[in-house]
């Protein structure tokens, strides 16, 4: 059974899509299945399951096969769909963008956990996102801080592009800014919290990936070069350059990268406070280094 048979209820072909994707060896394909026909038909779960009975038309089977034969071959369903949820904020993405993961949350939780354990309640961060992607450590931030503002940065003018749409869409576009540069490159003055997920996989690496990211994801913001560590080498001295006293660097890190980047953070003059924050599969992922203060 095909989506692309009019008449068939939404279950039918649901289920009939799920059965695909498993035989495809997808790794969620009841997930799958569901976000793509409910995509297709414009429902949520809840509708969803209040239409099952529902007899589709040539046009909407038309388009549940689109998107099921884009996924059988690789393409993520976030890319699909054309957004991602990080940090419960729907964010649309482009092919300049990474699809966020749950790791990098743990750079949000790490942040937020060190600027409201040693501040003021009425302090105003300042919040600079240096390789900001689809903005979405900077927006996740805004989202927690509302007396923050910050900027994003990103040597790619379409995921600024992206980036900018998103802290439209959420209402956050008066507390965020945008620049193209090579990290802190085009910044100046003092900053209360400076956050990135840089690019970390080793160039050799990356076509040992799985084809989701590899075939899917932009490689400049995969290639961290030969070990991985490029990105950090240029970002955490201007990181640093950027910091006020008592402020902080977090940042998200590959397998193994931890102390290497101690290191780096280290020889710029910060302090490591805390042990690096480990994401839900128990792998320090995010680190964080702070300015001493006057």
């Amino acid at each position: 059974m095909r989506a692309n048979d009019p008449g068939q209820s939404v279950e039918a072909v649901r289920r009939a899509l799920a059965a695909r994707f498993k035989s495809a060896q997808m790794d969620c394909p009841e997930l799958d299945a569901r976000s793509l026909v409910g995509a297709a038909l414009g429902l949520d779960l809840t509708s969803l399951i209040a239409a099952a009975a529902q007899p589709l038309t040539l046009d909407e089977s038309s388009r549940i096969e689109g998107f099921a034969q884009r996924r059988i071959a690789g393409e993520p369903v976030a890319r699909i769909l054309g957004f991602k949820e990080f940090w419960g904020l729907p964010l649309l993405l482009s092919p300049a963008t990474l699809v966020p993961r749950p790791d990098t949350e743990t750079v949000v939780e790490l942040a937020l956990e060190i600027w409201r354990g040693g501040r003021p309640p009425d302090s105003r961060p300042r919040i600079a996102d240096l390789g900001t992607g689809s903005g979405a450590i900077l927006l996740a931030l805004l989202s927690e801080l509302p007396e923050a503002a910050g900027i994003g940065t990103d040597v790619s003018v379409a995921a600024l592009q992206a980036a900018s749409r998103n802290a439209a869409r959420l209402g956050l576009a008066s507390r965020a800014a945008f620049v193209a540069c090579n990290y802190a490159a085009a910044l100046s003055g003092m900053f209360d919290l400076v956050v990135s997920n840089p690019p970390y996989i080793c160039s050799a690496e990356i076509a040992n990936l799985s084809r989701e990211v590899r075939n899917y994801d932009p490689r400049d913001a995969l290639d961290g070069g030969t070990d991985g560590l490029d990105a950090y080498r240029a970002l955490v001295p201007q990181a640093a350059g950027l910091l006020a006293p008592g402020a902080t660097l977090v940042v998200e890190a590959g397998i193994g990268q931890i102390g290497y980047i101690e290191g780096l953070m280290a020889a710029a003059g910060l302090m490591l406070e805390r042990p690096a924050r480990a994401d839900l599969a128990g792998i320090p992922r995010a680190i964080a280094g702070r300015k001493p203060p006057r």
